[in-house]
Formats: structure tokens, sequence, C-alpha cells
């Protein structure tokens, strides 16, 4: 099943309800002084749409995440330094290149996670995941070109190093920056009951649709506290086109 919000708007997905924030909604309730309330311009109240598209594993959709000028801007920080990606050796627990993963990318630094606008994407991304801020990595951001692919794999670490500093990798969100690109769907096999497109193939399970500004939230830990092997994902071959996307992993405790 692939999501795409013109299909789902409205709808259901695996018989769950999206849940819907509106403007008419807040006059309702009698907030509408939201609309002179920063916090909330920085969460992006009335713009983001959180659809839960699969509850194990459990894996939710914020439409409208993220505005135009923050993709362009995590985009335009990124592309000058630009690298070849690697995966982690499950024996060192270090970077390696591999053919599982043919991306381009870079982290932001430490310096950059200072920046106005990081930082409320980094607040953003804490209130909508409920994962402090100190819990997060810092942002990965990727470009995916035409045949470029991620091949399925668990966020959540194998190795006992890189437990070592904020335990391990809980949630995943998932950024995208950019449109016009045919494929480069997140592939998830174990979620969803019906078929879905991956890299133009038509393969069973769930796949969500990378649209700018969109967001997929996903859970590494099951509620019982547990590496879920259901969060087994990818990420689809790009057919035309380029994928740039951003990613925040976030762990059990405050990285040291």
């Amino acid at each position: 099943m692939g999501v795409r919000e013109a299909e789902l708007d409205g709808g259901q997905v695996d018989g769950v309800s999206e849940l819907k924030v509106t403007s008419a909604a807040c006059e309702a309730a009698g907030i509408s002084h939201w609309e002179n309330d920063k916090e909330v311009d920085n969460l992006r109240i009335g713009y983001v749409k959180p659809q839960i598209v699969s509850w194990s594993p459990r894996i939710t959709v914020l439409h409208n995440f993220l505005s135009t000028e923050e993709c362009d801007f995590l985009r335009a920080i990124a592309k000058p330094r630009l690298q070849t990606s690697t995966v982690v050796d499950a024996k060192t627990g270090k970077g390696i290149e591999s053919k599982v993963r043919t991306s381009t990318g870079m982290f932001l630094s430490s310096e950059e996670k200072k920046y106005p606008m990081v930082q409320i994407i980094e607040k953003r991304i804490s209130v909508y995941s409920q994962v402090p801020v100190e819990n997060g990595e810092l942002i990965q951001v990727l470009r995916y070109g035409k045949n470029r692919y991620y091949k399925l794999h668990h966020d959540y670490f194998s190795d006992t190093f890189n437990l070592k500093s904020g335990g391990q990798r809980i949630a995943t969100m998932l950024m995208y920056l950019s449109d016009t690109v045919e494929g480069g769907e997140t592939y998830f096999p174990m979620a969803g009951s019906g078929n879905c497109s991956c890299g133009g193939k038509v393969v069973e399970g769930l796949s969500v649709k990378p649209f700018k500004g969109d967001a997929v939230l996903f859970w590494s830990m099951g509620l019982d506290g547990q590496s879920d092997p259901k969060s087994l994902h990818s990420a689809c071959e790009v057919v035309s086109g380029e994928k740039w996307s951003a990613t925040k992993w976030m762990r059990q405790r405050t990285i040291s």
C-alpha cells in the first residue's frame, strides 16, 4: 500500500482514522489567539497533519512538517559538503562504504545546529516525537540521484560500540526536502497488508512517497521496550530526478 495524501485525505489507513488539525477547530475551541503565538508558528500548528499509517511497526506520516524555506535551507547547507554515504559495521561500529547504500550525504555540525532555523526544526521534531532534543543525533542530509538507493536495513544498532553514547536508537524522523522525483519511496515490507510501489516495481508492504515538506516518523523500538524487527525499511531506487532528505535519529538517553 502506497501512502499519498491525495488518495487518503478524509479516508482511513488500515482502519485508522487520520488526525486533522484545522484552524476552524481551533476557533471552535476558543484558541484563536494562537494566531499571534510565535511558538505555534514554529511548530507549524494548523499546517502539520499527522496521519497514522501503521501501528505495527509504528509509522506516522507528518504532512507539511517542514516549510519550503526550511527544506531549501537544509539543502543549501548540505550541497557543498556531500560525501559518499556509509553504513555501520556491525563488528567495529564504525562507518564503512557499502553497495547497500549508494547515496551521498553529510551531517550538520554542532555549530550549524545552533542556527535559529535548525533549532526550530529540532524543537519541532522533539515535540512531535516526544523525545528530548538532547537525545537526538545531528541531522543528516542525503541526496539520492538516479538509480541510487539504500537497501533493506534497521536503524537500531546491532553492535555495542554505538550504544555507549545515548543507548539504542528508538525512533527516526525522515524529512523529504525535494519534489519531482519518481521512485525513491520509503518502503516498509513488514507494514501494511497490500501492495505498493517501490522504485517502479510493485511489492508487498507499505511505502511512503517523497513529497517536499512531508516527514515520516517511525519507531525502531516496540511498546515492549525491545528493538522492533518490523521496522525494517529501505530507500527505494530513484527512477528519475533526485531525492533529497534529512534524517534525525533519536536515542534512549541524552547523547554525551
